[in-house]
């Protein structure tokens, strides 16, 4: 008998309002909102309140202040932790951060200082986590930082090519924190990050409608196929 694997968290990688329609039309579970740049920065205010505002799924919104590396100076981490408090007052549900030093390690005095400013929201590590010279040892950091979520691909390439490493790693920290599935994850690139790696949450780019509708439409086919299976 095949066990049934509940409900899969899908959220989607936006930066407009246009996107945000279309991607909870398409059965987005979250938004993660973007500013402009490679990987994403922080969004503006104004369009972090009018999302929230129109959006029937929760917003998670994106605080990097640059788009240099993931590395954060004195100055950047006081940006950081006000644009914090400005997404959260704003109605964010979340927010997406990351640090790491110039050696590859965590940079755990800049994430504590935004788990504090969080006061209580959840915080995702965003893929600079992907760049972790030990990201085994990272995780347990994290955890004991409060962090909730880590997205990451499991290394460069697409995440579905790891999601050995990824069960593994949802297993090594149990229910005290989510890794969640982003890099290359498609319609024809996801199945075994929910067979057999077991994890809870997807990340995908709406930035085009159709891919993300298609990879929605997969998702909940394949978990239908599951559950149908475990009763059979």
């Amino acid at each position: 008998m095949t066990t049934a694997i509940g409900r899969t968290l899908l959220e989607a990688c936006v930066s407009s309002l246009a996107e945000s329609r279309a991607a909870i039309a398409a059965g987005a579970d979250r938004l993660e909102l973007c500013g402009p740049g490679a990987g994403g920065t922080t969004p503006s205010l104004a369009l972090t309140e009018a999302c929230v505002a129109m959006s029937s799924v929760p917003v998670h919104v994106m605080i990097r202040p640059h788009t240099h590396d993931f590395t954060v100076d004195v100055d950047w981490r006081a940006i950081m932790r006000r644009d914090l408090v400005l997404a959260r007052r704003a109605g964010a549900r979340g927010v997406v951060l990351g640090a790491i030093t110039h050696g590859r390690t965590l940079d755990t005095d800049t994430v504590a200082q935004c788990v504090h400013e969080a006061d209580g929201l959840p915080v995702v590590f965003h893929r600079a986590f992907d760049q972790l010279a030990d990201p085994e040892r990272a995780l347990e950091q994290l955890v004991s930082l409060g962090v909730r979520g880590v997205l990451t691909a499991g290394g460069p390439g697409p995440a579905v090519h790891a999601a050995a490493r990824l069960g593994a790693w949802q297993r090594q920290v149990g229910d005290a924190l989510t890794i969640m599935a982003g890099g290359g994850v498609r319609a024809h690139a996801f199945a075994p990050l929910v067979t057999e790696a077991r994890l809870r949450a997807l990340h995908a780019a709406a930035t085009d409608p159709t891919p993300f509708a298609d990879l929605a439409l997969a998702l909940r086919a394949l978990e239908a196929s599951l559950d149908a299976a475990s009763h059979a």
